[in-house]
C-alpha cells in the first residue's frame, strides 16, 4: 500500500491534493456532490476583515483552454466566515486551509488574529491583493513588500503560514526567497496570470474590470516551470497549482518540486476532479512501485 501522506509545515495531510482558493467556495457548495473527507485539505475562499462585494459583472469569461475571472475576492467577511464556513468544515476528516486577503497590513492582521482560536490548520496569505497604501501595487509583485507582509503575518499567526505567490513578476525565485526571509512556513504557486479578452462584436471588454486572472490548462506549463524554479530557490514546502485537471498534471507538478498540489478551474466543469486526482496519483504509485509520495517530490532535476 502506497503512502500518500505529506507534511506541510508540521501539519500532516492524508494525501497531497487540495483545491485552489476561490474554486470550491468553502466546501458547502460542493459538499452535496463531493465527499469532503477525500481531499488532503479543503482550501477556503479568500476572507477579509469585512465583507467585500467584489467587482461588477460580467466577471467571468471563457478563453481557449482556460478562463478569465475578475471576481474581486467577493466574500462575507471574517465574522460570518468563522460562524458559518469554519463551523461547517468541522464535520469532515480533512485539514482546513484558510485563504486570507486584505488591502493593507492591518487588514490582513485583523483576519489572522481572528483565526487564532479556530479550527483553521493552515493560513494561505493571498498577496496578489492591491496594497492601497502603496498606490494599488500588489504586495506580491515587490520582494520588499512581500517580505514585510510575511514577517508581519508571522508575528501574529498561531497557525503555519503559506504565502501564495503571484506569477506576474520578473523573477519567481526572488519572490520565493523574499517570503522565506520573512519567515514563511510554506509557499503556494501560481496564482492567476493577468489577461484580457475583447468582444469583437460588441467592441468592448468581455470583463467589466477589463482585465482578469487567467487560469486553467493554458497556464499549466508556466506553473510547472515556476514551481521548479521556486523549489530550487528555497527550502520551503511548495503547494503547486495552475491548470491541474488530472493526476498526470498533478504528478508533473510534484516531480518538479511540489510537496502538494491544488486543483482549481477543473472543479467548475468536473466537481469530482480532486477525487480523481487523488485516485490517479495512488494508481500511478502502485504502477511504478513508489512506496512513499516523498520519493516523487522534486525527482526531476
Amino acid at each position: 500500500m502506497s503512502n500518500l501522506k505529506v507534511n506541510i509545515a508540521g501539519v500532516e495531510l492524508k494525501n497531497p491534493v487540495m483545491e485552489c482558493s476561490g474554486t470550491f467556495g468553502s466546501g458547502m457548495e460542493y459538499g452535496e456532490f463531493v465527499d469532503l473527507n477525500i481531499p488532503g485539505a479543503v482550501v477556503t475562499k479568500g476572507v477579509a476583515n469585512v465583507p467585500w462585494p467584489g467587482n461588477p459583472t460580467p466577471r467571468i469569461v471563457e478563453t481557449p483552454s482556460g478562463m478569465l475571472n475578475a471576481i474581486g475576492l467577493q466574500n462575507p467577511g471574517i465574522d460570518t466566515f468563522v460562524s458559518r464556513d469554519l463551523e461547517f468544515l468541522k464535520k469532515f476528516d480533512t485539514k482546513v486551509v484558510v485563504n486570507v486577503c486584505g488591502h493593507s497590513t492591518e487588514e490582513y492582521l485583523e483576519v489572522v488574529d481572528r483565526l487564532a482560536d479556530t479550527n483553521a490548520d493552515l493560513l494561505e496569505i493571498n498577496i496578489s491583493c492591491p496594497n492601497v497604501k502603496q498606490g494599488g501595487i500588489a504586495f506580491g509583485t515587490d520582494p520588499g513588500s512581500a517580505e514585510a507582509i510575511t514577517r508581519a503575518v508571522k508575528d501574529h499567526a498561531k497557525q503555519p503560514v503559506i504565502m501564495k505567490l503571484s506569477p506576474n513578476v520578473t523573477s519567481i525565485p526572488d519572490m520565493a526567497r523574499a517570503v522565506e526571509a520573512g519567515g514563511a512556513d510554506a509557499i503556494s504557486l501560481i496564482n492567476t496570470i493577468t489577461g484580457m479578452k475583447i468582444d469583437i462584436n460588441k467592441k468592448t471588454f468581455a470583463l467589466a474590470n477589463k482585465t482578469g486572472g487567467l487560469s486553467g490548462p493554458a497556464i499549466h506549463p508556466v506553473a510547472v516551470r515556476m514551481v521548479y524554479e521556486a523549489a530550487h530557490a528555497v527550502k520551503l514546502p511548495i503547494i503547486g497549482m495552475g491548470g491541474i485537471a488530472s493526476a498526470e498534471d498533478a504528478i508533473e507538478m510534484i516531480l518538479a518540486g511540489a510537496s502538494a498540489v491544488a486543483v482549481g478551474t477543473a472543479n467548475f466543469y468536473n466537481p469530482n476532479a480532486v477525487t480523481e486526482v487523488v485516485k490517479g496519483i495512488e494508481a500511478y504509485m502502485e504502477k511504478y512501485g513508489v512506496r512513499d509520495i516523498s520519493e516523487l517530490v522534486g525527482a526531476v532535476r
